[in-house]
């Protein structure tokens, strides 16, 4: 049979994704893309906030339809890990909420907001500005674009590693809806819904959709053999689109987020010597079992994680909720008397509450754990406009404009260092950002085409932070202290300080033929400064400087013989300058011991490497594809001084969360079978080994190379109105280490990858 427009493959890098049934072309809502009679379907995207063929977009940019996320089981964003080359997609280990985004090299480096973001993650058009809350749930999604490099230019600050921009399934204006309900195993039950409702017809179009996603979790705690890190989260979104004529439309969205799940799950690494560390096979009271061997033998080895995972929580509620709200107006505004103009408003309120059980043993002794409330809100309003300045050249002009407020609440409990000691620092922020930015198209000749962008930025922050100690003559610790057990240690510091930075692109791209451009750009971005707000002093508040990423890039885009095979490749260089490091420190020389955040400008880094991606589809129905992705990535000059040791020169130290080597590749196979059609699919993905969280890089956070497997069956009738699938994440069970932290001599925390996830989903539309 022939491939047909809606068989074809949508994307040009994730191999991971297209072992999924054959999805629908990602598009920009609206867009419709020329049907092709064979050969891989033309996706179009909104990279540089205009629709476009993305294989003529002179950028590193991948993109994923929604029937592509759905097809993965996908849940949030993390679940997408693997699938886009040079991007690492995880959180730290006893932090869930809060995400981790690394695209070659350049990530996240601290959980808590005060240090703010290098990746960019976008939801309809909206930056999202905390880490907290940014692993988007998935569901009723039209698209997710990831832009690799930095996109300073068009979305300003913060986006020195890229941009994952997500796109909701707008309104349609016609009557129809779909359903999913999916069962897995550790009783994962997902029920999504999605209503397009016709108002006022060819005027008013409304749509509401719902998810609600919930399983047990993998880990087993000793202290009474419950499950833990279960998850439960429920997500309404609704929609109003206004269409008075063809030139004009106003949408209006509101979102709710519940998540209900369990506590963090946190893993003992100590290794013998270490003040935390509990022997295997322990017991200290009544648990249902005994102590669990550490994953870590030892500070001179990797950790390993073991077949069946284990923790403990003995102290703390099994709670870590949290509720978010959105509101996006956009309106679009096309053939005015100043070009098509769009304008984006947003506004985001969450909070957050969470108990840690932090150092996941039984022994009372030890008990090291946390309670954290974090609110915040962000309100944000970009206006632009594109404008056909003649017929050779484009133009476009924008405004942006971001307030952001967050409240933190830490209370530590640190009965490990002194029977009820217990510490409690608060962090109170303001942030805005205001910045005006342009950039051109130029065609100087009919293949040849010049790009140039420059955005100015103006950012303010205020923090006030402070710490102070109690201890509880109990001897106990508690998480709400009294004035009286004041050890008279608190103190309250205050920072203020503005910036203002310009970022700039230029580029061209040639288009040798009609199936193939060649691009090159030089692009320079910036991540604003900040202060420090986990404090044991005043000094320690900073500020830190901002950091500055230049990157060069020149790539290839071409599809050959009649669209049947695809090759995209990329290499980059990239210095990075007064690049921000961040330390985390328990520093027990003092009495009483203080939890405390350093964040500093080391002075510099080289990041280089290629990314390749390919697609092929060799006979009717069968999609190959692989890609492979290499990066070095290691400081420069850096020196570096450790509490009391003597400065040590970090150059040649890789960057952590990069690992050198990532491929992926896939198949899938279409055919007909019976009165309908059935589809088959694999996938594997590698990555090579990393660090993590510890500028010296020892062996204890040295994460173990991947390898996973995922697998789909599935079937649907000719009319395609319903179809059911059985697949399988992590299908060969691989056990493995996902994050790791260390503080020397203390105790070490440890976070594993899923283990085997596998069930069925049915899905109906109508």
């Amino acid at each position: 049979m022939k491939l047909g427009p809606t068989q074809a493959l949508c994307s040009v890098s994730l191999p991971a994704l297209l072992a999924m049934a054959a999805p629908a072309c990602a598009q920009d809502a609206g867009a419709t893309a020329p049907e092709a009679e064979t050969g891989i379907e033309e996706i179009v995207v909104t990279a540089q906030k205009r629709s476009e063929n993305i294989q003529s977009v002179p950028i590193s940019v991948s993109a994923l339809s929604g029937s592509m996320v759905d097809r993965m089981n996908a849940t949030n964003l993390k679940d997408l890990q693997g699938a886009v080359p040079n991007i690492q997609i995880n959180n730290f280990t006893n932090t869930p909420n809060s995400a981790v985004f690394t695209i070659r090299g350049i990530g996240v480096i601290e959980p808590d907001p005060f240090a703010g973001n290098t990746v960019s993650i976008v939801q309809d058009g909206v930056p999202q500005y905390f880490s907290m809350g940014a692993l988007l749930d998935l569901f009723d999604v039209d698209r997710i674009e990831v832009l690799r490099g930095p996109q300073g230019t068009l979305f300003g600050a913060n986006s020195t590693g890229g941009v994952v921009s997500v796109t909701t399934a707008q309104p349609t204006g016609v009557f129809g809806g779909k359903a999913e309900v999916t069962y897995g195993n550790y009783n994962r039950i997902d029920i999504k819904a999605a209503v397009d409702i016709p108002l006022v017809q060819d005027i008013l179009a409304g749509k509401v959709a719902v998810m609600h996603t919930g399983r047990d979790g993998y880990y087993t705690n000793i202290v009474d053999g419950s499950d833990m890190g279960s998850r439960n989260v429920t997500v309404l979104r609704s929609y109003l689109k206004y269409t008075p004529n063809a030139d004009l439309a106003i949408t209006l969205s509101g979102e709710y987020g519940r998540a209900r799940n369990g506590a963090p799950v946190v893993v003992s690494g100590a290794v013998p010597g270490d003040l935390a560390y509990a022997p295997a096979g322990t017991i200290y009271g009544s648990e249902a079992l005994p102590m669990y061997q550490s994953p870590c033998v030892s500070a001179a080895l990797s950790c390993r994680a073991p077949d069946k995972y284990y923790s403990a929580n003995d102290t703390v509620p099994d709670v870590s909720n949290m509720d978010t709200w959105r509101a996006t107006m956009t309106v679009d505004w096309k053939n005015t008397g100043i070009g098509d103009i769009t304008a984006i408003t947003g506004y985001k309120h969450f909070s957050l509450t969470e108990y840690t059980d932090n150092d996941a043993t039984a022994n009372p002794a030890f008990r090291l754990d946390t309670y954290r409330v974090t609110k915040g809100w962000q309100f944000s309003q970009e206006l632009r406009t594109s404008v056909d300045v003649n017929d050779t050249v484009n133009l476009l002009l924008g405004g942006f404009y971001m307030k952001t407020h967050y409240d933190h609440s830490a209370r530590l409990i640190l009965d490990m260092f002194a029977p009820g000691l217990s510490q409690h620092n608060i962090q109170d922020q303001d942030n805005w950002s205001g910045s005006l930015f342009a950039q051109s198209f130029i065609d100087i000749t009919d293949k040849l085409r010049f790009q140039a962008g420059i955005r100015y930025t103006h950012e303010k922050t205020e923090m006030v932070a402070g710490t102070e100690s109690f201890i509880n003559p109990a001897g106990k610790g508690q998480f709400f202290e009294s004035s009286a057990n004041s050890l008279g240690d608190g103190f309250i510091a205050n920072g203020k300080k503005s910036w203002n930075r310009f970022g700039w692109k230029v580029g061209l791209d040639y288009k040798a033929s009609n199936n193939t451009l060649l691009y090159g750009y030089y692009a320079r971005g910036f991540k604003s400064g900040g202060f420090v707000g986990r404090i044991a002093s005043p000094a320690e508040i900073g500020p830190y400087n901002p950091e500055t990423v230049d990157t060069f890039e020149i790539g290839l885009k071409a599809d050959w013989l009649n669209r049947r095979l695809r090759t995209n490749l990329s290499l980059f260089y990239t210095d990075y300058r007064h690049m921000q490091v961040s330390e985390n420190q328990i520093d027990d020389s003092v009495t009483p011991a203080k939890i405390l955040t350093s964040i500093f400008n080391a002075a510099e880094a080289t990041i280089k490497g290629f990314e390749l991606e390919v697609t092929a589809l060799p006979v009717d129905g069968l999609t190959l594809t692989g890609s492979v992705a290499y990066l070095d990535a290691t400081y420069g000059k850096f020196l570096y001084n450790e509490g009391t040791l003597s400065e040590i020169n970090l150059k040649g130290y890789r960057l952590q969360n990069a690992p050198k080597w990532a491929t992926n590749l896939g198949a899938n196979y279409e055919f007909g079978l019976g009165s309908g059609t059935a589809n088959m699919g694999a996938s594997y993905a590698y990555a090579s080994s990393k660090y993590l969280q510890n500028l010296l890089n020892p062996p204890i956070v040295h994460i173990q190379p991947t390898h996973l497997v995922r697998a789909n069956i599935g079937w649907k009738p000719e009319s395609k109105q319903w179809s059911i699938e059985f697949w399988a994440n992590n299908l060969l069970d691989k056990r493995y280490v996902e994050a790791a932290t260390w503080n020397t001599g203390l105790f070490s925390q440890i976070s594993y990858m899923p283990p085997r996830e596998y069930g069925a989903s049915f899905r109906f539309n109508w």
